[in-house]
């Protein structure tokens, strides 16, 4: 599961390192009909400038290993659950770097329902139409091409390779192999991006027809050369109120074009929501497959071991692939699931003893109630994680055991 800024849950949690815990078989009575799968490939052929993520540029002959893993792990997970998978996502890293027979593969090894949401993301200089036909007819249904931006300057700043020709031409494959279900991937707050770059991606985006658009805040992240760079000065840190401003920018042009936000950073067509996200933003149910994948089931959440080596050995040797676990009370879920369901167009039933909070909040302009739920307005949106603490707050001076935590996913 990618983890996105501003989107991580709230949690009161332990955590323990595990030995082989039955990971789906979680009250199997009454069990959500939903279940999703995310797939974690951790190759890349270059790190970008901004990324923290579980990836490595240096791990190539491992791929036929960690494939291998990664379909025993499948059917050892599935041993155990009679469900059919509702949505499998595969991320990274450059789930796109590896051969379409290796994606291929993996997709095999899971039991899917016939409507399933394959997703795979892929970055728009590793495709091409051979990959993306062979992907089709392995049964994936949905490609997220990671753009960022349509600004050479822009990617460079970034540590992109591809540049807004690869965009097009991938784009341009995908409609001719029949995908009708495309989400673009955007950033905006680079250092050296102006507002009319960002608007220029926008327009560059929406030229292209596509079913989804993701559009996320830049967050500089201390270890990486982006981190180092705005460390020592050679580059600025992103500003609060450009970023503030991009996000209304970006909100009207797709609102204009006929997109619905869904959730804070996700718009789409009617109809082209994510599912698989909306698992995550319901606390649904999701297995983890591959190095540092995250899975979740009946207030139980876990990780896998971060690197591809300790991947492949434990599931060579018949062990959990597990690092840690954290288990979440009452409380602390109920706190997850009101942070990430306000998050979304739908809202949220506020907590218990805040009709104070719903009530300043609404005359502040940065939520309204709808029926019994509250949903954010777009104001609200940019201050979505001071308005959830807002509410923790007052909920815990009715004395709940409230506290914020932080999950990377």
């Amino acid at each position: 599961m990618r983890k996105y800024p501003g989107s991580q849950p709230l949690a009161t949690c332990r955590s323990s390192r595990v030995a082989s815990p039955d990971l789906l078989n979680v009250a199997r009575d009454n069990r959500p009909v939903d279940l999703g799968v995310y797939v974690h490939i951790p190759f890349c052929a270059t790190r970008c400038d901004y990324c923290d993520f579980a990836t490595w540029t240096d791990r190539g002959h491992l791929v036929a290993d960690y494939v291998d893993a990664c379909i025993t792990d499948i059917e050892h997970q599935f041993s155990r659950d009679l469900r059919s998978a509702t949505s499998v996502f595969f991320g990274g890293g450059t789930p796109s770097l590896l051969p379409a027979t290796a994606i291929s593969r993996i997709l095999a090894a899971i039991p899917r329902a016939r409507d399933a949401e394959v997703t795979v993301e892929c970055n728009p200089d590793s495709v091409d139409q051979a990959k993306l036909s062979a992907y089709a007819h392995a049964g994936v249904r949905r490609l997220s091409f990671g753009v960022q931006s349509m600004r050479t300057h822009v990617l460079a700043a970034l540590g992109r390779t591809h540049d807004p020709a690869n965009v097009d031409r991938a784009v341009r494959w995908a409609r001719a192999e029949g995908f009708d279900d495309v989400n673009l991937d955007l950033i905006y707050g680079t250092p050296g991006e102006s507002r009319a770059d960002w608007q220029a991606t926008i327009a560059g985006a929406l030229a292209l027809r596509p079913s989804h658009v993701s559009a996320y805040a830049l967050t500089v992240e201390p270890a990486t050369p982006l981190g180092r760079r705005v460390h020592d000065g050679s580059a600025l840190p992103p500003d609060d109120d450009d970023q503030a401003a991009k996000y209304e920018i970006v909100d009207d042009a797709l609102s204009a074009a006929g997109y619905e936000w869904y959730e804070i950073s996700n718009w789409s067509r009617p109809g082209r929501t994510c599912r698989h996200n909306e698992l995550y933003w319901a606390q649904g149910e999701y297995v983890a497959i591959g190095c540092a994948a995250h899975g979740h089931a009946g207030g139980r959440r876990w990780w896998n071991v971060r690197t591809p080596e300790r991947y492949i050995d434990a599931i060579g040797r018949g062990s959990s692939p597990v690092a840690g676990e954290e288990h979440l009370d009452a409380t602390a879920a109920e706190a997850e699931q009101f942070g990430l369901a306000l998050r979304t167009r739908r809202g949220a039933v506020p907590l218990r003893g805040c009709g104070d909070v719903v009530s300043e909040l609404s005359a502040a302009g940065l939520l309204v109630p709808v029926a019994d739920r509250v949903v954010l307005t777009r104001r609200g949106r940019l201050l979505a994680s001071d308005v959830t603490a807002r509410f923790l707050a007052a909920t815990e001076r009715h004395g709940s055991a409230l506290a914020l935590g932080r999950l990377e996913c």
